[in-house]
């Protein structure tokens, strides 16, 4: 017997067809003697209609009047689902956010509430594990939470995805199955790309990553609640099938990183000055070419009008410097190249910053305020370096820390 939770995406049961194929593919799972808890989203564009329709209101919703309204898609789901599961004779039921023993607790920030682990495996634990072990099918509304004052709350856009893995962690499941309207995980988006191929194996990390620049197939966030010994696959709905290939995800490496961390060693700065440089093709290249080749590694690139940067350890500085100039004074559009030895690199890191407005500002003031000068920064999506001098870089630590702590709530 295993126990799977399977999350079911809006476009996978996005009509009545689509919810009865998917269901017959929860009772094929049920038939083999498995427990099954199932996730689902809002079905299709319930969701995108819900918005347009507070949009063309002239009421002025506030936020918690805004999250009652998103999760009502989720809402009709699991009654939807749970019927469907009905019709093949399985005994289920719905678990809806005005329930009693509604399990998913989160903080009061509607909209993008965090979600208590501690009190939400307790309540897992309590509530929907002992449904699943009489042979109960749960069916439980994604996206959606419940704060301390009982009223409902929004974890995010995508947030199904989430709760799909929260519940999988929270149940101890040998398995999360992420349904949705693609074969997989794709090396580009098909849409763009027809070449496109499945990928079979993805760590969480890249997972992650794909999800934080645009991949539509997941959300990052769920990422934080993969257990790396509960098996994750994503597949397509269109099998009527829990069973079938898809994209399997791994991890995450037990040294996961997430908060405030510092480079253990030093860094330098080589800067290459000359006109051009963000507008001539192949200029980058013709420098990290060579110091590929001379076997340095490079932790960083910033790129200007007139100039550009790479960071590469302290060590290698005498070394890297020698292979740049070699670059300059063969094109002539460089002029000259420089290093700054001794620096410290800090990284920050946090699904937080995708959502956050001036989250640079607010992880920068205490440092300023400090007189620790910050030499660069380079940024991602959710994922920001700092370089400040060596000698500031245990200060500088602290207060990013500090900082991060107030961001994350």
């Amino acid at each position: 017997m295993k126990r799977i939770v399977v999350k079911f995406g809006g476009t996978s049961i996005g009509n009545l067809d689509r919810v009865r194929l998917c269901a017959k593919a929860v009772y094929k799972e049920y038939r083999k003697g498995n427990q099954v808890a199932v996730v689902v989203s809002a079905m299709g564009h319930t969701t995108d209609a819900l918005i347009k329709a507070v949009r063309a209101s002239k009421h002025a919703f506030d936020k918690k009047e805004l999250d009652f309204i998103m999760a009502l898609g989720e809402r009709a789901s699991v009654r939807i689902f749970a019927a469907a599961l009905r019709e093949l004779g399985v005994k289920t039921r719905f678990i809806d956010p005005a329930q009693e023993d509604w399990p998913v607790v989160t903080d009061g920030n509607f909209g993008m509430a965090n979600v208590n682990l501690a009190e939400t495996r307790r309540r897992v634990q309590r509530y929907i594990l002992p449904l699943m072990k009489l042979g109960v099918i749960p069916v439980i509304c994604g996206f959606v939470g419940r704060d301390r004052g009982g009223d409902i709350t929004t974890i995010g856009r995508g947030g199904s995805d989430i709760t799909g893995f929260l519940m999988s962690k929270c149940l101890d499941a040998d398995e999360v199955v992420i349904v949705t309207d693609v074969k997989g995980v794709m090396t580009a988006d098909p849409n763009k790309l027809p070449s496109a191929s499945i990928v079979r194996k993805i760590a969480v990390e890249e997972m992650r990553d794909l999800a934080r620049f645009g991949a539509q197939v997941m959300h990052p966030r769920a990422m934080f609640y993969k257990d790396p010994h509960i098996k994750a696959r994503v597949i397509h709905f269109r099998h009527g099938s829990l069973s079938v290939d898809g994209t399997t995800i791994v991890g995450p490496r037990e040294s996961e990183f997430v908060g405030v961390k510092l480079y253990k060693r030093p860094l330098a700065m080589l800067t290459v000055v000359g006109e051009r440089m963000q507008t001539t093709p192949g200029i980058l290249v013709r420098t990290a070419t060579p110091l590929t080749a001379g076997g340095i590694n490079i932790f960083g690139v910033s790129i200007g009008p007139r100039s550009f940067s790479v960071y590469v350890a302290d060590r290698d500085t005498k070394k890297a410097l020698k292979l740049m100039h070699k670059a300059v004074v063969e094109n002539r559009l460089m002029k000259a190249v420089t290093s700054e030895e001794s620096l410290a690199m800090i990284i920050a890191e946090s699904e937080r910053f995708i959502y956050t407005p001036g989250v640079i500002a607010k992880l920068t003031e205490s440092v300023a305020k400090a007189g620790i000068n910050i030499i660069e920064i380079l940024s991602s999506r959710a994922s920001i370096s700092f370089f400040v001098n060596w000698d500031d870089r245990e200060r500088a630590l602290k207060l990013f820390k500090q900082a991060m702590k107030k961001i994350e709530g």
